[in-house]
């Protein structure tokens, strides 16, 4: 009975690594990741179903809109957010960020979306298109809905935005390293509940066509519901925000006004600074390749699935739901994944297997889905036996193929890539990660595209460019694996060394000793 007591709160410190006074930072900073994803899961399915069933859209609308509207709109977001920070409090620039796109998807709902007919250059288009090769489609279609090209545009920065800029930016400039270590994993954990509940939302909002009378635009009405969600979550977030400032940045035990924190500041690298950056460590390269390969890869699956959606969906209502049902199953086996998965993988196998692990997932399921694109005519009989048909096939295993690179992405692939920063020194570190986010980062958002819209002006549609997709998707999750192996080797190699240099010093270094016998 004696020792049953020190046991039960040891299981309790694994469990819920949180102290009872803690619940007033960490609740408020959940909440806040909650409602960012929660519109950002909404704006994602919202913005594919837009673009996806548009009159002269398509999945192949959305290469050439990555690339020629979702990047140069980042790069001068982030101009104007750069020199907004030399100018403003910290508080205001968050605030300054935050109202541009409720205001803009006010205004989509009430005023672009009603008034498409009037907006939208038909006619203009349909003449380039006569004009043009077919392969053009792509970039007439953003100019034809051009307004739902916008909503595109806004919906792709909210994520980079709000999730990656605002939140853990602000996360990482409050929270210690001593709460780093607790709090970030069940921000991550709880804050993945959004997609169930957002998932469960879309469904419903997708779903009010049934009562509508005769001649009614049943998308315009969801669209209604779901951007009023958005609006009201974002107020949510920026009322959050607000308390964080005034009730736990005021409060000593968590947040220190008077010390200036001596932070290394993240160099600005030049994107030839990063290039050198990259050349000159193997190590680093191979992180950068990682970076890439997933950026790429996913990115070619993405829109080839999307194109089957269409066809199986054409209806945007219907294609609204089935991208609520996926949500929602995407967060219920990411939460799982981080629960039972991630953890477990990296303490019993090490490093190299669950930094594998993604890369192997990606490769076996996108085997299979595009599989079943290329030989459906092959399958039919078979699938004809199973009762259904070659292209639900196809949805479904582009569906599971989703999932699980999302889920496994979460859970192993962004906690190895964060791991291996581990083994280097401090300048290391920061000028490495900002190499990375420069070059790799950027260049795997849009190299996908690049490939994708440069083969679809090359051979007309989406459907002819499949064989060619799958082949280069392969040769990518190859030369990840292999990077994934080389820089298991280095990692073990440097932790190594690392744990011999530092055998007596204090028990805050023993981490990285423990994660080489893991790995090892």
């Amino acid at each position: 009975m004696a020792n049953s007591q020190p046991e039960f709160g040891k299981i309790r410190s694994i469990l819920w690594p949180i102290h009872n006074y803690e619940l007033k930072k960490l609740i408020p900073m959940i909440l806040l990741f909650f409602f960012i994803l929660f519109n950002y899961t909404i704006l994602r399915d919202t913005k594919d179903t837009l673009i996806v069933t548009a009159p002269g859209g398509g999945a192949e609308v959305i290469p050439f809109l990555k690339f020629w509207g979702v990047l140069p709109c980042a790069i001068i977001f982030m101009l104007i957010y750069a020199k907004l920070s030399n100018k403003v409090t910290k508080p205001q620039l968050f605030y300054y960020s935050v109202m541009p796109f409720l205001v803009f998807f006010g205004l989509f709902a009430l005023v672009l979306y009603p008034a498409k007919d009037y907006l939208h250059p038909n006619e203009f288009c349909d003449m380039l298109q006569d004009h043009l090769p077919v392969g053009a489609h792509g970039l007439i279609a953003i100019l034809r809905n051009w307004t739902y090209s916008l909503f595109y545009i806004m919906s792709e920065l909210w994520g980079s935005v709000a999730l990656s800029l605002l939140f853990w930016g602000f996360a990482n400039d409050i929270t210690k390293v001593s709460e780093s270590k607790r709090f970030y994993a069940l921000f991550g954990l709880f804050a993945n509940f959004s997609l169930i509940v957002s998932g469960w939302l879309i469904k419903w909002a997708s779903g009010v066509r049934e009562n509508l009378p005769v001649g009614a635009d049943p998308w315009q009405l969801s669209l209604y519901y779901l951007i009023g969600m958005v609006f009201v979550s974002g107020l949510v977030v920026m009322a959050v925000y607000w308390w964080i400032n005034k009730n736990v940045l005021t409060d000593p035990r968590f947040y220190d006004q008077t010390q200036v924190k001596k932070k290394k500041s993240k160099p600005k690298l030049s994107m030839k600074e990063s290039f050198n950056q990259l050349i000159r460590s193997k190590y680093l390269g191979c992180i950068a390749i990682l970076v890439l390969a997933y950026g790429v890869s996913i990115n070619l699956i993405e829109v080839t699935w999307k194109s089957q959606l269409k066809l199986q969906y054409p209806d945007p209502n219907a294609y609204s739901t089935f991208m609520g049902s996926f949500s929602q199953i995407t967060g219920i086996v990411t939460i799982f994944m981080m629960l039972f998965v991630g953890g477990n993988v990296l303490r019993r196998f090490g490093w190299g297997v669950a930094a594998l692990i993604t890369p192997v997932v990606l490769l076996i399921t996108g085997g299979v889905f595009f599989s079943m694109i290329v030989y459906s005519s092959d399958l039919s009989n078979v699938v004809a036996y199973l009762g259904t048909t070659p292209l639900m096939m196809a949805v479904i295993f582009g569906t599971a193929q989703n999932i699980m690179s999302k889920s496994s992405k979460y859970a192993l692939f962004d906690p190895t890539k964060e791991m291996a920063y581990i083994p280097l020194d401090q300048e290391q570190k920061v000028k490495g990660k900002a190499a990375v986010d420069v070059v790799a980062a950027r260049m795997g958002k849009s190299g996908g595209a690049l490939v994708q819209q440069g083969l679809i002006l090359w051979l007309g549609s989406l459907a002819a460019i499949t064989p060619y997709v799958a082949v280069i998707l392969f040769g990518i999750i190859g030369c990840w694996i292999l990077a994934a192996r080389s820089l298991n080797k280095q990692f073990i190699a440097r932790t190594q060394n690392q744990t011999t240099d530092t055998d007596d010093s204090a028990s805050g270094n023993t981490k990285d000793g423990a994660v080489a016998s893991q790995t090892a």
